[in-house]
């Protein structure tokens, strides 16, 4: 590809500040960044792998913050980040080998799903609450089973890992959210690593991306410790519906060009 002019690399850096600011407090900063490197003419292998690296430096600098605040030990999440980057990994290697296209289908539901389940539980998350489940048999169902996920689709991976916290172990929202930055910066890189290996990173684009990333992830972790579920709560209902309304809108496209190329064949 040709080299990106200042006023575009310029726009994605801008692209990604934002889009790590809504990472680090609800998730769904891919709904920015994915849509704008190709609109930077990235091709789809060059975009999905580019948005892999700086999202991981958006991660970081969340996961960073939330464990210099005293919000997460990274060492006794051992387990989990095994299991996740074991999942992530596994995830990339497969989408490889088949379509994803299945998985599209059940992925607004749970959104959505989650969306209502914030709405009308007013108290969820807000305080600690029963643990469901030990934390290896968490690391084991949610690290591997949403590491997966990330590595072989990835929209709304820090929304699904905040909810189980909240759901499975108790984690109020803002410790949810903690938590849910380790993990996702985990899966990140493994199926980063699998990119590194094709050669399709933009890199310049990346780092610029990921600089903003960066700094954008330490103003939404800092408005997380400070304000926990007021924040994060209505962040996350709306990268849920965010989420699901994309990937239906993506579906909706695709069915709408293959009409109309039907009807195109039928008119000679």
């Amino acid at each position: 590809m040709d080299p990106l002019s200042i006023e575009t690399l310029s726009a994605l850096f801008a692209v990604g500040l934002v889009a790590g600011f809504v990472d680090a407090i609800a998730g769904g900063g891919g709904l920015l960044t994915l849509p704008a490197l190709l609109w930077a003419g990235l091709s789809p292998a060059q975009a999905l792998a580019t948005n892999k690296l700086q999202s991981s430096f958006g991660s970081l600098s969340a996961a960073v913050k939330f464990t210099r605040g005293g919000e997460v030990k990274p060492r006794d999440m051992a387990v989990m980040i095994a299991c996740t980057f074991a999942g992530s990994a596994a995830g990339a290697v497969i989408v490889q080998m088949i379509d994803p296209g299945f998985l599209r289908n059940v992925i607004p539901v749970l959104l959505i799903g989650i969306a209502v389940w914030l709405l009308v539980s007013p108290k969820a998350g807000e305080i600690d609450a029963q643990q469901r489940i030990g934390e290896r048999g968490f690391a084991l169902l949610a690290g591997t089973g949403i590491g997966f996920y990330d590595g072989f689709l990835g929209p709304g991976t820090g929304t699904f890992f905040a909810i189980a916290f909240v759901s499975l172990l108790g984690f109020n929202l803002r410790k949810a959210t903690a938590h849910t930055k380790v993990l996702n910066f985990t899966s990140n890189i493994a199926a980063l690593l699998f990119f590194l290996a094709g050669g399709q990173i933009a890199w310049m684009a990346g780092l610029l991306m990921g600089l903003g990333q960066m700094i954008g992830a330490q103003i939404g972790a800092h408005m997380v410790i400070r304000n926990g579920a007021a924040i994060v709560r209505p962040m996350l209902v709306v990268a849920s519906i965010a989420i699901t309304a994309k990937l239906i809108w993506t579906d909706a496209q695709g069915v709408i060009g293959a009409g109309m190329a039907m009807v195109a064949g039928w008119l000679g």
